[in-house]
């Protein structure tokens, strides 16, 4: 960032409360003004204790609203703001000094939010209260976040496993998710080196009490332990106990469990540092859930928090876990995950040194990845991509440069359309045809006489119009892909009107100026861009043995050969298979309607039901945007077309950490490392295979992948380019 972003902060949050949403909150505006962002917190509710808030008043750029104290919302009075009243005050506070972003919390306030659209594309929603499983996914929920992620810039997503989940389910979410897990605080004071655990032992448990995060069983454990011959006591720290009226005994019960069950010490509500002290002089951290949150895709702050001060803790064993764990961490609840479990897993922590040791290590290290200076460095990478500089050719103009953008289909453009729209200095609009030779002459003609520069997408019938109506004075830049020189628009458009051509390969802009002619400085050769951010994701497990294809139609994509890759695979190793994303042929009517089309694929499909090693190996997935989210399960992606333009998918699987495996299709060379090219399907099995029986091999070809892509087809770096060519700068 080079320009102060200003950012706008609200949490359906009390913070009164110490719970992970009002952690949430205190850490996301130390987060922000760490990264540079002019923020603004705004209270929900009138503030009864400043342990959350008052740490912030001093932060560089941080203000804190609070609409009780300064009488900003009629009739308020002592409640906190409802969601409609936040709404309208953000909408209020906004107009008097307009944000770039602003971070909501809280699914009702962000469809609230949504719902009056005057946020619309600046919306940062950080949203963990949503369905977090198939049983739970309504229709009706569904269409509300697809409403929430249509009006966001981004979905803040917690884990790997809830930004998936939300993608697999809600098309628009795809692109617009990123990962903005909790953080926590280093320790402001010096942590106590135990090597031995305290006479008797010191539990501790902070946060909210709930029913499921077991706190009122937690407070039978120094009894239960006595009973095993463990003296223990239970330290807590917190004041909010829900009222629940699935368990309408619980908070009576709750309150007098703090206050006198034998062994608790109850230390009420604190600062975060001063709870943080507490936590630093005692053993063992309690972060046992009931299990029916064991499916939850979320992080636990406490988990982190207590990992930051070197201490151990007791907790369940969930898929979450073990990814920031291990599978191998020694403390998890065994069994059924009750009391005695539980008891039993603390019991083993105070016999057993090396296992507490270990536990403590382990925490020790998952909490370095999610300090408060990694979140401000990861809300940096956020902001500079959504705020990209301006470029130096466009400052100092009297107005923004006019950008027009045409075409039927623009979907290789959509992330590139982002940047220029988010570049200070340009003002862009599209011209959408309706097909390929179908449009609105008059809105054609308005954006022709409006814009500087136009830009069209396909050298198909837009590109021949608007060779035919440039205005005198604007740029003209068109992009051709491959189909396009088979057909006769090339010849037809007036090349003395285009300023560039730009194509995705030497290979073919070496045909393109040989079908047309065409002077060699009119045409340039600018890459696909490939987000290597969304795309850099862990991989899941048995990966390696996964081979992958992105579009199997028209035949010349051959996905004949990728069985035949498959096959020989399998024939040494049954773990091998194939998945394949694309839509079937049929549902392209100008493939379906030719004999020989469905000539191939009815043959293919009758070599994979016959064929013994194809049976049961090959996935067909559904076709869609979600191909980060799908690429985390794909250790290798096949090329084995007869020919490619430039073909994505490689390069896709590249910045996923899959190694890619081409056939020669012409130009292949000139886009990918020959390394990765094999002259038939035999020497690309060979190849794999040899890959995945090396120790590493896999995983090192991976990261020379990733790091190939990045370099020569990141996003920023072919944004950069683009937008050279809009200026007439640097090309």
């Amino acid at each position: 960032m080079t320009r102060t972003i200003k950012a706008l902060v609200y949490g359906d949050v009390d913070l009164n409360l110490i719970d992970g949403s009002a952690v949430w909150a205190q850490s996301t505006v130390q987060a922000l003004s760490l990264a540079g962002c002019e923020t603004r917190l705004v209270l929900k509710s009138p503030v009864r204790t400043g342990r959350l808030v008052d740490p912030l008043a001093g932060l560089p750029g941080v203000t804190v609203v609070r609409p009780y104290e300064e009488r900003l919302v009629a009739g308020q009075g002592t409640r906190p703001l409802s969601p409609a009243q936040a709404a309208q005050l953000l909408a209020r506070l906004d107009a008097d000094e307009p944000c770039d972003l602003l971070v909501l919390r809280g699914r009702r306030l962000v469809t609230r939010v949504v719902a009056d659209g005057a946020f619309d594309g600046r919306i940062w929603a950080y949203l963990t209260d949503i369905p977090q499983s198939a049983t739970e996914m309504t229709e009706e929920a569904r269409e509300e976040l697809s409403r929430i992620a249509a009006a966001s810039r981004q979905l803040l997503c917690q884990t790997e496993e809830l930004r998936c989940f939300l993608e697999s389910w809600v098309p628009e979410a795809c692109g617009r998710a990123v990962l903005c897990p909790p953080s926590v605080p280093e320790p402001a004071f010096p942590v106590p080196e135990q090597d031995r655990p305290h006479e008797p032992l010191r539990l501790v448990y902070t946060g909210k009490f709930a029913p499921r995060w077991n706190t009122l069983p937690m407070t039978r454990l120094p009894e239960l332990l006595a009973e095993q011959g463990v003296r223990a006591e239970l330290h807590t720290v917190g004041d909010k106990i829900h009222d629940d009226p699935a368990h309408p005994d619980f908070k009576e019960a709750m309150t007098q469990a703090l206050r006198g069950a034998p062994g608790i010490h109850h230390h009420g509500g604190q600062p975060r540092e001063q709870a943080m002290r507490i936590a630093a002089e005692c053993d063992l951290g309690l972060g046992w859930r009931d299990p029916v949150l064991d499916a939850s895709l979320e992080l636990s702050t406490k988990v982190l928090e207590f990992g930051a001060l070197g201490l151990p803790v007791v907790l369940n064993r969930t898929p979450a876990h073990e990814a920031l764990l291990g599978a191998d961490y020694p403390l998890y609840v065994p069994g059924r995950a009750d009391l005695a479990d539980a008891a039993e897993a603390v019991a083993r922590a105070a016999r057993e040194p090396e296992a507490r040791h270990l536990a403590a290590d382990r925490c020790r290290q998952a909490a370095r990845r999610y300090t408060l200076d990694s979140a401000a460095a990861r809300w940096r990478g956020h902001l500079d991509r959504a705020f990209p500089s301006a470029p130096a050719s466009v400052t100092g103009r009297s107005r923004p440069l006019r950008v027009g953008v045409a075409g039927h289909d623009l979907k290789f453009l959509t992330r590139l359309l982002d940047h220029f729209r988010a570049l200070p200095g340009l003002d862009v609009r599209l011209d959408t045809w309706s097909a390929l030779a179908r449009h609105d002459p008059v809105a054609s003609r308005e954006l022709a006489d409006w814009a500087d520069v136009v830009v069209v997408e396909w050298c198909g019938p837009a590109a021949v119009w608007y060779s035919r109506h440039k205005r005198r004075g604007s740029r003209f830049v068109v992009r051709l892909h491959r189909f396009e020189l088979d057909a006769e628009w090339p010849r037809q458009v007036d090349i003395d009107a285009v300023d560039r051509v730009v194509c995705v390969s030497p290979y073919y802009k070496r045909r393109a100026l040989d079908v047309t002619g065409w002077p060699d400085a009119k045409v340039t050769v600018v890459p696909n861009w490939v987000d290597t951010e969304q795309l850099d994701r862990p991989k899941a497990p048995g990966a390696r043995f996964r081979l992958g294809m992105i579009g199997i139609a028209p035949s010349r994509k051959r996905l004949d050969l990728g069985l035949d890759v498959l096959e020989k695979l399998r024939a040494h190793d049954r773990r091998w298979q194939l998945s394949v994303k694309s839509k079937p042929p049929w549902e392209y009517w100008w493939i379906w309607n030719k004999p020989e089309e469905r000539e191939h694929y009815d043959a293919i499909l009758r070599r994979m039901q016959n064929a013994p090693l194809l049976e049961g190996a090959v996935v067909f997935d559904q076709f869609g945007p979600d191909v980060a989210n799908w690429l985390r399960r794909i250790g290798h992606v096949l090329s084995t077309s007869d020919d490619e333009s430039f073909h994505l998918a490689p390069a896709e699987g590249m910045a996923s950490g899959a190694v890619p495996a081409l056939l020669p299709w012409p130009g292949a060379d000139e886009i990918y490392d020959r390394r990765w090219i094999h002259e038939t399907p035999e020497a690309m099995a060979e190849a794999i295979a040899s890959l995945v029986d090396t120790e590493g091999g896999w995983e090192a070809a991976g990261e020379v992948a990733r790091g190939q892509v990045r370099e020569g087809f990141a996003l920023e770096r072919v944004a950069e380019a683009w937008t050279g060519l809009l200026t007439d700068s640097g090309m």
